[in-house]
């Protein structure tokens, strides 16, 4: 059961008209096709996917389920929105009511089992190891953990185990933490004893419905064998601007920190059709992700370039995402940003410029006098900018780091006026 209903509000415009788990990750990817490739490599071939916010590009998305041999007659995928029963309906109230709602849908399989995943984290994890680990100590719950450094732990659930990684305590989000052995949100229960659960958590006023903040402090309260599988692999949540960009960035590290070359575990995705990419000769590419549909022109350099996208003659690019679809014109400066699908950056714009301040700097089209804007966004921080999807920015404008932009701005002349 793979939980995809959240709002993912601090990525700000990024999910202003899609679900988290369908946001441009790698070039060619959406965030949802890790988890479900994780599956489809696990051998897990029932799935249910928990959607309630903008769900439609993600059911567009998921579709049959073809791309992740998910299209079955027994089993395959299944989109699961909160529905009407009887008179009366409800939305997903937390991550635990979201799975009570679908209790008759689990009965219909007759699980010993189930995993519980989210739909919005990056990683490449073979969950077989982990139920054969549950199996094998006879858990009612088992909950996959990564550590953390100790300045993050306060964002985590964060257990604490004996020597045999039974938990003996938990504590979600605490505001000092005793451990850093964080949850990665990825649960194998006893179908029968969380079903339990699930019916008391219901009849529980005030509850949260929450995995984290109910349902584990409750089995674990009662005595109820809870116990830890160790991740060592690549984990990131990438909720937030910063942490979506980091984990682009990081596909560009040397070595490499997330493996997407290797077939035993190959990460699907629904690929349109495009041409091959072209590279005019004047252009320039270092340590950089092109896929298929790509002209470049300009300059190129550490940056994820996603399918579609045209970087100018002139251009420069670096340590940037450059979604599906997005034109940068001729004379362009893009550092340290996230340009969203189908963005318009025209001739001549400067956003957050690498050279700014340095004496000889200067590029073709460049203007020092031109004036800065800033949209200032509590959502970006570390000197990220982020474009929002669909926006167009007019020739000659200068944007200033850690700024939004998500709204149409107009040539020079016209935002100073």
């Amino acid at each position: 059961m793979i939980l995809c209903g959240g709002q993912g509000s601090r990525l700000g415009s990024l999910t202003a008209a899609i679900a988290k788990p369908v946001v441009p990750f790698g070039g060619k990817y959406k965030i949802i096709d890790f988890t479900l490739s994780n599956c489809v490599n696990s051998g897990i071939d029932t799935v249910g996917v928990l959607t309630q916010y903008q769900p439609h590009e993600l059911s567009r998305y998921i579709g049959s389920g073809q791309p992740w041999d998910l299209d079955r007659y027994n089993g395959g995928v299944y989109i699961l929105p909160p529905y009407m029963k009887g008179k009366s309906g409800e939305w997903y109230k937390g991550t635990a009511n979201a799975i009570y709602q679908n209790i008759a849908f689990i009965d219909s399989f007759d699980p010993k089992d189930v995993l519980i995943l989210g739909g919005d984290h990056i990683y490449i994890m073979d969950y077989r190891e982990m139920i054969d680990a549950h199996n094998a100590k006879q858990a009612d719950a088992t909950i996959a953990v990564i550590t953390v450094p100790w300045e993050e732990a306060s964002r985590f659930g964060i257990m604490t185990i004996d020597g045999g990684g039974r938990v003996v305590d938990f504590a979600e989000k605490p505001k000092k933490p005793t451990s850093n052995l964080a949850s990665m949100g990825v649960y194998v229960f006893k179908w029968d004893v969380l079903r339990e659960y699930l019916i008391r958590d219901e009849q529980t006023e005030k509850s949260s419905n929450d995995f984290g903040k109910n349902i584990i402090p409750a089995m674990l309260a009662d005595g109820a064998r809870l116990f830890t599988h160790g991740f060592l692999e690549y984990w990131k949540d990438v909720g937030t601007i910063e942490s979506l960009w980091q984990a682009n960035m990081d596909l560009l590290e040397k070595p490499m920190k997330l493996d997407l070359y290797n077939d035993s575990r190959r990460i699907y995705c629904r690929n349109p059709v495009k041409p091959p990419h072209y590279v005019s000769p004047a252009a320039k590419i270092a340590n950089s992700v092109i896929p298929e549909g790509c002209e470049i022109y300009g300059e190129v350099e550490n940056s994820v370039v996603f399918t579609g996208a045209y970087v100018g003659r002139g251009s420069r690019v670096t340590n940037s995402v450059i979604f599906p679809n997005v034109r940068i014109g001729a004379n362009c400066v893009v550092d340290k940003a996230i340009i969203g699908d189908n963005a318009q950056i025209a001739d001549g714009c400067v956003i957050n410029d690498p050279d700014a301040g340095r004496e000889g700097k200067g590029r073709p089209g460049r203007k020092r006098e031109r004036t800065e804007l800033s949209f200032e966004s509590e959502y970006c921080s570390g000197g990220i900018t982020l474009v929002a999807p669909d926006v167009s920015i007019g020739g000659g404008v200068r944007i200033l780091p850690n700024s939004m932009v998500d709204r149409d701005v107009a040539t020079e002349a016209a935002a100073n006026a």
